[in-house]
């Protein structure tokens, strides 16, 4: 096994900053943890079996996509070599921040587990990349639009429930106007705003907010033309989302009807980053995408 000191190993509070949410914090322990373990030559499957455990569930943690026990992590820095009390303290303060429930939590019962996932990490994003072909991506929609969309896919749901999902969008929203908000990039197809969703008065309320939202100097609106093949951005919509911290992974969000695919391979996140750049040059500058806006607009 490795010599290496375990204070040459910085905590990861340091790209943890309080700004950070629960989502983030765990992808910043659960980093931190993988590169202890292997500082110290400790296979997945040592490390499960120190805490009771598989190895696919190490896996799990170090990717941040599970929540942590106390007496996991402890036994892991135990293991790891990390003694030192002010480090362990650290270590676990980080744990109980990590565990902290985030405003999603209270929509858990309406809310599938794969998508809490992605709230997170939207909320926490220094920068989302959007491409949506059949509806407005949801941190643009208007509360009617989202209401109308909402009520018919789930054509069964009560109306409470309705409120809910729909309040969970409406405050999804709220990054883009606070302090040290999100860089935002939407390529939207025009045939998704042509879409009648809810019917004239909605569609028509929901491009006068596109309008307005895009004034917004950390939103930028591309609509990709009707008249586009459409080759470019054929495998579907998607989103890109970075974080300010540096030992964070780009995240590419791939939505299923049931499911979600998260891609962090630094091949597959350069892929889909090639493919909005290409859109973005495709779709033409905010000017003409303004243009494109009042003519919808006055058409529908």
């Amino acid at each position: 096994m490795s010599a290496q000191r375990d204070d040459e190993l910085p905590v990861s509070e340091t790209f943890a900053p309080q700004a950070a949410g629960p989502t983030v914090r765990r992808i910043a322990l659960g980093s931190q943890l993988r590169k202890l373990r292997e500082a110290r030559e400790v296979t997945r499957e040592a490390a499960g079996h120190a805490i009771r455990a598989s190895a696919s569930k190490i896996s799990r943690l170090e990717l941040g996509r599970v929540a942590s026990k106390e007496r996991d992590v402890a036994d892991l820095l135990t293991l790891y070599g990390v003694h030192d009390g002010q480090r362990r303290s650290a270590f676990l303060q980080l744990l109980r921040e990590a565990n902290t429930p985030g405003w999603w939590h209270q929509y858990g019962d309406i809310l599938p587990s794969w998508f809490e996932v992605y709230v997170g990490l939207e909320e926490a994003a220094s920068r989302i990349r959007t491409y949506e072909i059949q509806f407005v991506p949801g941190l643009l929609q208007t509360e009617s639009y989202a209401r109308a969309l909402t009520t018919r896919g789930r054509p069964e749901a009560a109306p409470e429930e309705i409120d809910r999902r729909v309040a969970v969008r409406m405050t999804r929203q709220e990054i883009l106007t606070r302090p040290a908000a999100p860089q935002v990039w939407a390529v939207v197809d025009e045939e998704a705003l042509r879409r009648p969703i809810g019917g004239q008065r909605v569609i028509q309320g929901q491009i006068e907010h596109l309008i307005e939202v895009t004034k917004l100097p950390n939103v930028t609106l591309r609509v990709l033309p009707a008249r586009s093949d459409g080759i470019t951005g054929e495998g579907g919509p998607f989103t890109i989302l970075r974080f300010a911290e540096p030992e964070l992974p780009d995240v590419v969000y791939l939505e299923h009807l049931t499911s979600a695919i998260y891609l962090d391979r630094r091949s597959d996140v350069d892929r889909y980053q090639a493919v909005i750049d290409t859109l973005l040059v495709e779709t033409g500058s905010q000017a003409s995408t303004a243009k494109t806006l009042q003519t919808i607009r006055r058409e529908i």
